[in-house]
């Protein structure tokens, strides 16, 4: 009996420390691999921003794009409630119609290579 409990006591303790050993080894692959790998190299590209808001204002549109803008609004009409829901109903119907402007120019091309396509496949 003794010999069982000293038998199970040592492969529990073996078990206990090849997972502690395994683990280990994880946390260090996973450390490793985030220390050599650039995960933030986004942020230091200044570039990068300014082109995300040349992107955003490509149009001739007067209505905020970016969180900055839309607090600049809110600031600007917080003493006017209508006036600001005045604005938000102008500026949603707005960003409908680009949107449906650009499902409508997005259908249009899917249309013309679904053409082009089928020109390709029959004579």
């Amino acid at each position: 009996m003794i010999n069982l409990i000293a038998n199970t006591t040592a492969y529990i303790s073996s078990l206990v420390k090849k997972i502690q050993v395994k683990q280990f080894l994880a946390v260090v692959l996973v450390g490793f691999l985030l220390l050599t790998t650039n995960i933030d190299s986004g942020s230091n590209n200044k570039a990068l921003g300014k082109q995300l808001d040349e992107i955003a204002h490509d149009r001739d549109s007067v209505r905020p794009k970016t969180t900055r803008e839309w607090e600049k609004e809110g600031r600007e009409t917080e003493n006017s409630p209508g006036e600001r829901l005045g604005r938000i109903g102008k500026e949603s119907a707005k960003a409908f119609e680009e949107f449906g402007s650009g499902y409508v120019e997005g259908a249009k091309q899917t249309a013309n290579q679904a053409k082009e396509a089928g020109k390709q496949i029959l004579p």
